[in-house]
């Protein structure tokens, strides 16, 4: 009987230890909705989760599963849904090839605005970064589609886990170091197959030498604010290049193959 005892406890010291204190940093939106089901799963697997999230958002609220920790910004929710409802519409809208990146590039540069502000008034929110020093969190998980978990992730010097679909401008390849071949892999937007005519690989690798340029204007706030925040200039690329783990979402059944990093891991069947 002492010797199950003692078994017993040390099996639910082991389940004690494999428990870990997880910080995380959602995005708005679709991104949380899919964000969430993996938290529920990661509470239930006696992992303690918390969550930061503006005061203003449109999904984000509390649950069983998890603690959230609101901060004060400076948005109203009627304008956060007028700016994000419009961003969606013009995702869906069927337009010339050009008309949709020049659309798409001005509304991302917007929405990237926004969270930006949001970031900013997290960042400098002293009595809540002093609390989230002193928690001790083993590591950071977030979309870094909004890289504002990443910079928090570097200013608490934690470990950071992200959770994707992909990024503009293929910012996900170059930040984990996964091949790229520029006139083999098609670019998103130009509604090419893994077959393409030597006409469509030049148009790929064209558009692969703008697509630098083009997310300059959607990733420049947070650039210049990674930089305020860490006291040196980050790139976007630097910055993400520090993710520990990518869990993508990407799903083969509709995504052609692609090489990856021994840090990658696909986990397609969320979206």
């Amino acid at each position: 009987f002492s010797a199950s005892v003692g078994v017993l406890v040390f099996l639910s010291m082991l389940c004690l230890a494999g428990a870990g204190k997880l910080l995380v940093v959602p995005m708005d939106g679709s991104h949380w909705l899919r964000l969430r089901s993996l938290l529920v799963a990661l509470s239930q697997k006696g992992h303690q989760v918390v969550m930061v999230a503006p005061e203003v958002n449109l999904n984000v609220e509390a649950s069983e599963y998890y603690a959230v920790r609101t901060y004060p910004v400076l948005l109203t929710r009627k304008e956060l849904r007028a700016h994000v409802c419009s961003f969606g519409e013009d995702l869906f809208e069927i337009k010339p090839f050009l008309q949709r990146i020049t659309a798409l590039c001005d509304k991302a540069q917007l929405i990237s605005s926004l969270y930006t502000s949001s970031c900013s008034s997290l960042l400098h929110n002293k009595d809540l970064m002093q609390h989230l020093q002193s928690s001790k969190f083993d590591a950071v998980l977030m979309d870094p589609v909004a890289p504002c978990g990443q910079i928090l992730a570097l200013h608490l010097s934690i470990p950071s886990v992200f959770f994707l679909w992909g990024l503009l401008c293929s910012l996900d390849l170059q930040a984990a170091q996964c091949p790229d071949p520029r006139s083999y892999a098609p670019r998103t937007f130009t509604d090419n197959s893994g077959h393409m005519t030597f006409i469509q690989r030049v148009e790929n690798l064209v558009l692969k030498s703008l697509e630098s340029f083009l997310c300059n204007f959607a990733y420049l706030p947070f650039e210049i604010l990674d930089s305020d925040v860490l006291h040196r200039p980050v790139t976007m690329k630097e910055l993400l290049s520090h993710g520990s783990i990518w869990l993508k979402r990407m799903d083969f059944v509709f995504e052609y193959p692609m090489p990856a990093m021994p840090n990658v891991v696909y986990i397609g069947g969320i979206n």
